[in-house]
This record gives structure tokens, sequence and C-alpha cells, in this order.
């Protein structure tokens, strides 16, 4: 149990839960009555972001070196991010939004966090997924799929095309980063 506490310690999971608590409450208060898709899409970004800074460690020969296996370490802290962002979300209040939108929006920015974290460090995990979702502001909803695909966090249930790009970037990136980890 001693090995998870240093763990957490030394992938900044005390600070990246408070960010994360903080931001998404900030959100919320922020956004008022009017909480929607396009807020709840935000508050996840935000959450995801501040808690992807651990996803690396500090001495990469360290992480090489360590008893237990890494890819299991991995899975989990990148799950307990998307789980921790979800919950948060939910927990401020999501009665405006469905929870497949939630859901779905909180898989894909976690793949796109784990695709991050292996191409460019962890402490680039935040990149993807605010670059992906500051990108899908500026999509024209014209009701093609590619505006769909672009704009993907910002749909509504039920589209197929914003689904299938949540679960691929979920999929891609957990792989991605349970194999072979933030870069060195």
């Amino acid at each position: 149990m001693r090995w998870a506490v240093l763990y957490a310690r030394s992938r900044q999971l005390p600070a990246a839960a408070i960010a994360l608590v903080v931001s998404t409450v900030l959100i919320r208060l922020l956004s008022g009555a009017g909480w929607a898709v396009f807020q709840a899409s935000l508050a996840l970004t935000a959450a995801v972001a501040v808690a992807a800074i651990g996803l690396s460690g500090q001495d990469p020969d360290l992480d090489r070196a360590a008893a237990l296996p890494w890819p299991r370490r991995r899975f989990a802290h990148l799950a307990l991010i998307g789980v921790t962002a979800a919950g948060a979300v939910l927990a401020v209040g999501s009665s405006n939004v469905d929870l497949p939108v939630i859901l779905r929006d909180a898989a894909g920015l976690l793949g796109l966090t784990g695709l991050a974290a292996t191409t460019a460090g962890g402490q680039f995990g935040w990149t993807l997924p605010v670059a992906w979702s500051a990108v899908a502001l500026f999509v024209r909803d014209d009701g093609t799929t590619a505006s769909e695909v672009a704009a993907w966090t910002l749909q509504p249930a039920g589209t197929p095309a914003a689904t299938w790009t949540a679960v691929i970037a979920a999929v891609t990136g957990a792989v991605a980063y349970t194999v072979w980890g933030g870069r060195r």
C-alpha cells in the first residue's frame, strides 16, 4: 500500500485532484443555470487536462526499474482520471446533459490524453484534449459527418459519428498509453 501513496505523490495526484474539482465547480458556477452540453464538455476538458499532468514520472530510469508491472498502473491511472472527471461533472449537476454524452466525452478526451502522453510526454497529456475541444468550438454544425467528427464533444447523444470518434480515440489512447507509457 505504501507504493500507492508514493506513486500518487510522484505523479502529483493530490494537486491534480484538487485542480480537477476546483475547475469543474468553477465552470459550473460561472455557467449559472445554463448547464448544457457545451459547459459539460468544457468542464470535462478542463478536468482531464489538469489531471493529465502526472501521466509520466519524474525519473524514467526509476519508472523502468519498478518491481510491479507498469501497464496495469498506467491503465488504472488513466481510468481513474476519466472516472474522476466524469464523476465531478455528474456531481455538480448534469440535469440538462444526457449521461451518455458525459461518458462519451470523458472516454474520448481520456483517449486523447493517453495519445498525447504517449507521443509528447505526460507533461503534455493535456494538449490533444484541449486542442480538439478548442477546434470544436469553431466547427460549423452543418450536419455533415465531417463536422460531427470534428465537433464530437459538442454533439448530442445518439450521434453515431461522435460516438465512433470518441470510441476510437478512447481505445487508441488507452492502448497506446497502457503499453508504451509517457514519452521520455
